[in-house]
């Protein structure tokens, strides 16, 4: 039409004004989300919520959120945008419709940014912080036999073990040699050859029969396979939660994309009634 096609197909002023105020609103209800979290959880009391309970709270929180930025953040970028005379009402709603969708995108866009930007500090932060201890660690690590993971230690101790322990000797040395040995059982089981060793050795330095110390043996060995197992159980809870919450923050985008449409058409439509 005569007149329209100079015209830019989007207005960036009333779309950053959106965008600017969907980012405060999430910002604003996802500290008070935080808050009401932190307030219903305790490490002193033994009544707080399971994660589950608290992975469907949190995505119910942001749904509510992307809910309300989204349709505030669209309906002033429609409702802000220049009415067009002589323009197709269809056309006029698209763009409307467009404004709204791109207000959401931009103020999605600037939180993925801040969020990683701290993010990106804090593992930077705790990356150095634990290459600190790492080189500090391996100064005292390489004045000892071994560390009790490691395998080379493990394998120098399989081909120089004598036949009997020696009831006398080093104690640390015998302590780093048997957790070395207790190390294995971190990826597998224990042989029964270790598991015989590690019975004469705390014989031999114990002073214990050999049944009581088998028995001794047999129960480090069971608290340690314990502890792997709650260690598994919580790094497979850890990765539910992480993949149920990731499930919940993509469907609230788009909860959050399509309200904006709406909102900014609904926001254009006002703007050229009133």
């Amino acid at each position: 039409m005569p007149g329209v096609a100079h015209r830019p197909g989007m207005t960036w002023g009333p779309v950053l004004g959106g965008a600017a105020v969907a980012t405060a609103v999430t910002v604003l209800l996802l500290a008070l989300g935080s808050g009401f979290g932190f307030a219903s959880v305790s490490p002193v009391t033994g009544g707080n919520p399971s994660a589950t309970t608290f992975t469907v709270l949190a995505a119910v929180w942001l749904l509510i959120v992307q809910w309300v930025s989204s349709f505030l953040g669209g309906y002033l970028a429609g409702r802000l945008r220049p009415g067009w005379g002589g323009v197709h009402k269809d056309e006029v709603m698209f763009r409307d419709t467009a404004s709204g969708f791109v207000a959401w995108a931009v103020a999605s866009l600037i939180i993925v940014f801040a969020v990683s930007s701290g993010a990106s500090s804090l593992v930077g932060g705790a990356g150095r912080a634990i290459a600190s201890v790492a080189s500090s660690a391996v100064g005292g690590a390489t004045q000892s036999a071994g560390s009790a993971g490691d395998p080379t230690g493990y394998l120098l101790d399989s081909m120089f073990r004598p036949t009997t322990p020696a009831a006398t000797g080093n104690t640390a040395e015998s302590k780093a040699e048997a957790g070395r040995i207790l190390a294995t059982g971190a990826t597998g089981t224990i042989s029964q050859p270790d598991h015989d060793y590690l019975v004469q050795m705390v014989a031999a330095r114990t002073g214990l029969a050999q049944p009581a110390a088998t028995q001794r043996v047999d129960d480090v060995i069971g608290k340690e396979r314990q502890a792997f197992d709650t260690a598994k159980q919580a790094a497979e809870t850890a990765r539910k939660t992480a993949a149920t919450l990731a499930l919940y923050t993509g469907f609230s985008m788009l909860v959050g994309a399509f309200i904006a449409c709406v909102a900014g058409a609904l926001g254009g439509r006002q703007r050229d009634t009133y």
